[in-house]
């Protein structure tokens, strides 16, 4: 266990983006990517559900949505699993602000309170038991596991259950995980450690346009992962879904360590927090932003939320009633099926290794409209991509900029080198779409 890697930073567990979310139908400058019926999206490695929730708010009330996930670890998976069990929270159970609150408290913090972890630990409840009981027909339509591997769905249980039993023995304590992290990326740097995090984010960060990260915000989480605390209360408790185990070699053999293995330098602000349609949000005094990217993480997931809500079976409460009812309701009783069921929604969980094995299958053979990969897996990309993407598919690809562990010159070339992969694989660079610094859109080659 080497100190000091700057490779050490983005961590070896995606455990959030390092790109905002996009919706994904809507990736072209000339137009939307639009498809006759259901839309059939893969995304692959994409850490967090801020996709999804993108591209299903700006979905029409016509619109169907067919999601397929691919994590290359069953940790991830289960998180994904809890941030969306979070988001369809009934409102009679749960208001939309307290939703809100709730959703980026888990998502984006080391440690929560205590009432988090009580939820946290009832919504485990809840997916542990539609994993192991569920073997066919899903129990929600948007927390598709049916076709994980008896062995996967195995693991997604034994996960869950850490986290509504820790170890009791040698509970694992966030705040040493935390530093360890931070000591051996930073090396014999650690001492001036404060003006290490002030670099990454006024010559980094900033630079890269994401200047409504707030300092003071920043620094907090870079010292002990808090990124969001908007409600009173004490943050001591060591967020259960934010750990997972690494393999080491050590004198000869392999241990497995069990600790946070995650980003320590970007930021979980990166998803919901740099970018928003309301201007009233990025404005600016005397060269500052006026809000802050918690401030914009909130207003935009937010939102997302709302339109959760309209999309529902049945009419949505208003956000008074449903306040009122979250109240009177114990949130303890939910169980999967009274989570909300979205209209013409749905998200299936694909095995970690049913990348290469598609192709194989002749229900998805041309069968993706859109395909995303994040920048730790864009290696699967291959030739094999091709045969399971419409012929009009889009294919998007999350870029290095805001890896912050890589100079200019390496996210130049990882952006060379994604736009190779996608040669070999058949794919060529869509001139009307919005390929960007975070993003690289590309169209299968034309026979």
């Amino acid at each position: 266990m080497s100190a000091g890697r700057a490779s050490e930073g983005a961590g070896c567990i995606g455990w959030w983006g390092f790109s905002p979310a996009r919706d994904l139908l809507n990736t072209g400058e000339q137009g939307s990517v639009r498809v006759e019926g259901e839309a059939n999206v893969l995304l692959v490695g994409s850490g967090d559900p801020r996709h999804i929730l993108k591209t299903i708010a700006g979905l029409q009330n016509t619109e169907s949505l067919r999601v397929w996930v691919i994590e290359n670890s069953m940790e991830v998976v289960a998180r994904q699993l809890l941030l969306l069990s979070l988001a369809l929270m009934p409102p009679e159970s749960m208001g939309n602000n307290e939703k809100t609150e709730l959703f980026l408290e888990v998502f984006g913090n080391s440690e929560i309170r205590s009432q988090t972890e009580e939820t946290l630990r009832c919504v485990a409840s809840q997916l542990s038991l539609s994993v192991t009981e569920t073997l066919e027909k899903e129990a929600h339509p948007c927390l598709n596991t049916t076709l994980l591997k008896f062995k996967e769905r195995d693991e997604l249980a034994r996960i869950f259950k850490s986290w509504i039993q820790p170890q009791s023995s040698s509970p694992i304590l966030m705040s040493k995980a935390w530093d360890y992290r931070v000591r051996q990326h930073l090396g014999s740097r650690y001492d001036s450690k404060k003006g290490c995090f002030d670099w990454d984010l006024t010559m980094k960060l900033h630079e890269k346009g994401c200047g409504v990260i707030n300092k003071q915000q920043y620094m907090r989480w870079r010292e002990r992962g808090l990124a969001f605390e908007m409600r009173e209360g004490v943050y001591q408790i060591t967020n259960q879904s934010l750990l997972s185990s690494r393999v080491f070699r050590q004198k000869g053999g392999k241990v497995a360590v069990r600790g946070y293995w995650g980003d320590i330098v970007s930021s979980p602000y990166l998803s919901f927090g740099i970018e928003t349609d309301d201007k009233d949000l990025l404005k600016t005094q005397n060269g500052q932003c006026t809000t802050t990217a918690q401030d914009i993480s909130f207003a935009n997931v937010n939102a997302l939320f709302q339109s959760l809500s309209s999309r529902r079976g049945c009419p949505a409460s208003s956000q008074s009633e449903a306040e009122e009812l979250s109240t009177q309701t114990d949130r303890k009783s939910v169980t999967i099926s009274d989570l909300m069921h979205l209209n013409g929604i749905s998200v299936t969980f694909l095995p970690m290794d049913s990348l290469h094995k598609l192709p194989q299958k002749q229900k998805y053979s041309n069968f993706f409209n859109i395909i995303y990969f994040s920048a730790s897996c864009v290696y699967q990309l291959g030739p094999m991509t091709r045969q399971i993407a419409a012929p009009d598919a889009v294919l998007v690809v999350e870029l290095a900029k805001n890896i912050l562990d890589l100079n200019k010159e390496q996210e130049a070339g990882f952006a060379e080198k994604v736009t190779s992969i996608a040669h070999e694989a058949e794919f060529e660079p869509w001139q009307g779409g919005k390929s960007d610094d975070v993003h690289a859109v590309f169209m299968p080659q034309r026979k």
